[in-house]
């Protein structure tokens, strides 16, 4: 076998993926008016999307419902099993079911029919059988169907699987999109990862403030410039002029740039050496958003102004370090 064939490992792959792909694609082409119809009973409910599947599906089905969850749709997942035992009390009036059966004839789902009928709840399946039982009982079907399974034997829950995965996705965006979710609304329900802390935190969240804020009057001898970077730490000072405003800001940069141009440091005023106007950046930015101003300009720090100019802060690279925003 040379380099550049396929291994049985690779073959058999690839015709897995390519069996895949095609039964996601051939989604595209069922999606009809009950898929509205799914859409308009989950944004008209009161309650949450009760989330049901055995085995396989089940799988899918709590997947679906995590994702709903983090979009803007309440949702959970209910075993079928569970519920004829006493968890079908988890289900209120106001609620959706969403079921998932590939042959939609799965005895654990379709024996909560009649109980979801007698209590008035909507009830959306997704199967892969338009004819089956779940399916003529839904308020609306959602035809999940593959022609076949990526499994040689045709046994094996995969094709049937990614597609009912790729449909409830499908579903979760449409209702996203419907809602005008936005990036905000995801952070806050993921407060506690990465992603949380990129979208919730602001610069007035990581800022430094009062005395850790580097700060000399305007016609200041580079002394005290000097000295107050090394006080506060940061890297840089603002440099503000009588009525308090940012005029300007020294850095390590400058001062490396300074001692190259000039001879004698001593008789210098930060005037004519520091950066003018000097990035800056408003409180209510996003951290994120302070990243990219840095990265952008290729500065480890920046003032944080009002909205008159005038100092009242100092976020520096560390900072958005630690945080865990980058």
């Amino acid at each position: 076998m040379t380099q550049d064939q396929d291994s049985p490992f690779r073959a058999s792959a690839r015709r897995t993926l390519h069996l895949e792909q095609q039964a996601i694609d051939a989604l595209a082409t069922k999606l009809c008016a009950d898929f509205d119809r799914a859409c308009e009973l989950i944004l008209a409910c009161q309650g949450r999307v009760v989330v049901t599947g055995m085995g396989k599906s089940g799988h899918i089905a709590g997947k679906i419902a995590a994702t709903l969850a983090s979009t803007g749709t309440p949702a959970f997942f209910v075993h079928p099993g569970e519920a004829s035992h006493g968890d079908l009390g988890m289900i209120t009036p106001g609620d959706v079911v969403l079921a998932l059966s590939n042959s939609g004839e799965t005895s654990e789902v379709t024996a909560l029919l009649p109980l979801l009928k007698r209590m008035g709840i909507p009830l959306i399946s997704m199967t892969g059988r338009s004819a089956s039982t779940l399916a003529r009982h839904a308020d609306a079907h959602l035809d999940a169907g593959v022609e076949r399974e990526a499994c040689p034997l045709d046994l094996a829950p995969t094709s049937s699987t990614t597609a009912a995965l790729a449909l409830g996705d499908a579903l979760a965006v449409a209702l996203l999109e419907a809602r005008g979710f936005t990036a905000e609304d995801f952070a806050l329900s993921h407060p506690g990862g990465s992603l949380g802390r990129r979208l919730l935190l602001k610069v007035s969240d990581l800022m430094h403030l009062g005395d850790r804020l580097p700060s000399i009057p305007l016609g200041s001898p580079l002394r005290d410039a000097l000295l107050e970077i090394t006080r506060k730490g940061l890297g840089f000072t603002c440099v503000v002029d009588e009525l308090g405003l940012l005029v300007g800001v020294y850095t390590d940069g400058d001062l490396r740039r300074t001692l190259d141009q000039y001879g004698d440091l001593r008789t210098l005023k930060v005037d004519d050496v520091m950066t003018q106007p000097g990035k800056r950046i408003a409180p209510d930015i996003l951290a994120a958003e302070a990243v990219r101003v840095m990265e952008d300009n290729r500065i480890t720090a920046l003032a944080v102004v009002d909205d008159e100019g005038r100092p009242i802060g100092a976020l520096h690279m560390h900072d958005l370090l630690s945080s865990g925003v980058i």
